[in-house]
């Protein structure tokens, strides 16, 4: 008789298991208009709206906005090997008290040396004697950067080029509106998610799904789902984390770099004294007074306008969980000055002048560590420059899609295709 209630015990709960497991199936059939697979990934679902929702992993699902536009398949004309050929050579030397020497060797000026340690405090010049001991310092490592890598301006009529745009913690693809639609009227092929928990993708209920390395991953499947020959990645805030990571990743496929507010190139620690430390119940308590914050040290202004962007942005539109999970979740130890300095792929940093999450002292300690690096700085702008000043990110952005280092084979050379 012990037995046999056992056996009704254990078959209740498989029923009331398999009608869970129906509902959420049945919820997912009407999220994506297709029953996910539960052995795999999905290839990708289309919604009416036009986004695709990708499932990079087994009940991850990321939104995204890909825009495609269809040209007819024409000849590339040929190209000159030399055109847009630079050379990348740098030996890089990290002792052990953080200090960074940076030799530049393909070039004529004479090598950063040395540069501010760890700590910030510039490497002030040494008397003779300090600096012989110096000299004999064995370093800690010795990085060498020799590499020819080919520059070349990327045109909306180009088929080999995509560009991935990734938002910052509290944002969504939605703070991109005005660069998507204005490059993909240019005709670029343009791709920009929505990080897990944020916008309309999936948001997992455990704290590990939001760590730098798993949303990492997240942007590493959509950059290999939607990569071509010449990629540019363009990141905002913690998003551009995501494009130093993938440029280090993939030196041979991303072509250029854009970060926007993105800070200076310091591993990623979160701090124990952060607000977003707090308990989940007293955060969700702050969320309205942090948005409030945002639209403060957001925006330069603070009018009807900025509200409204702020709004339509979906900055900060994310639950206290997320929010806090994905704050605490920062910790990339591995993305440090000498990181940065390996990288040699031609770099945008565009800074809001108003910003003040993020230093302007940080953004140039990025561009003298950075081997390529062009610093641009908008006066009316602040953190959300690009709902700010649209017009203006969208003419720098796309000038330096088009760069191109003027070598002498690019002088005289013809636009090809």
């Amino acid at each position: 008789m012990l037995w046999g209630r056992e056996e009704r015990r254990k078959t209740r709960i498989c029923a009331g298991i398999t009608m869970l497991t129906s509902i959420t199936d049945g919820f997912l059939c009407c999220l994506l208009g297709k029953t996910p697979n539960a052995v795999g990934p999905l290839d990708s679902v289309e919604s009416s709206d036009g986004f695709t929702f990708l499932e990079v992993k087994p009940g991850r699902i990321l939104r995204i906005h890909h825009s495609a536009p269809e040209r007819p398949r024409s000849p590339r004309s040929p190209q000159s090997p030399e055109r847009g050929a630079v050379r990348c050579q740098r030996r890089i030397t990290l002792y052990r008290n953080g200090q960074l020497l940076i030799e530049n060797l393909g070039e004529a000026q004479a090598p950063r040396c040395p540069l501010p340690d760890a700590n910030g405090e510039p490497g002030a010049p040494d008397p003779a004697g300090t600096a012989a001991k110096r000299r004999k310092r064995k370093p800690k490592r010795v990085v060498t950067v020799d590499c020819k890598k080919r520059i070349t301006s990327c045109k909306g009529t180009h088929g080999d080029v995509v560009l991935f745009f990734i938002h910052g913690v509290g944002g969504s693809l939605d703070i991109w509106k005005e660069q998507l639609e204005f490059f993909s009227k240019l005709g670029y092929e343009v791709v920009a998610p929505d990080l897990a928990g944020h916008g309309c993708s999936s948001a997992p209920p455990v704290a590990a799904a939001y760590t730098f390395y798993a949303l990492a991953e997240d942007m590493r499947a959509v950059f290999k789902r939607y990569a071509k020959k010449r990629n540019i990645l363009i990141g905002h805030s913690y998003g551009v984390s995501f494009c130093t990571f993938l440029a280090h990743e993939y030196p041979e496929l991303v072509h250029k770099v854009i970060m926007i507010n993105g800070g200076g190139p310091t591993a990623l620690e979160p701090s124990l004294c952060s607000i977003f430390n707090l308990p989940p119940c007293v955060l969700h308590c702050l969320s309205p007074c942090l948005a409030w914050s945002f639209l403060k040290a957001g925006f330069a202004r603070q009018g009807a306008k900025e509200k409204q962007l702020l709004k339509e942005g979906n900055a900060f539109n994310v639950s206290s969980f997320v929010l806090r999970a994905t704050m605490s979740g920062q910790y990339w130890p591995e993305g440090d000055e000498l990181y940065h300095a390996e990288l040699a792929v031609p770099v945008l940093l565009v800074h809001g002048m108003h910003d003040k999450f993020v230093p302007i002292e940080e953004d140039q300690r990025m561009a003298e560590i950075l081997l390529i690096a062009f610093l641009k700085v908008i006066d009316e702008g602040s953190h959300m420059v690009m709902l700010e000043c649209p017009d203006t990110v969208n003419t720098l952005l796309h000038e330096f899609v088009l760069w191109e280092p003027d070598t002498p084979a690019a002088r005289g050379d013809g636009d090809t295709e």
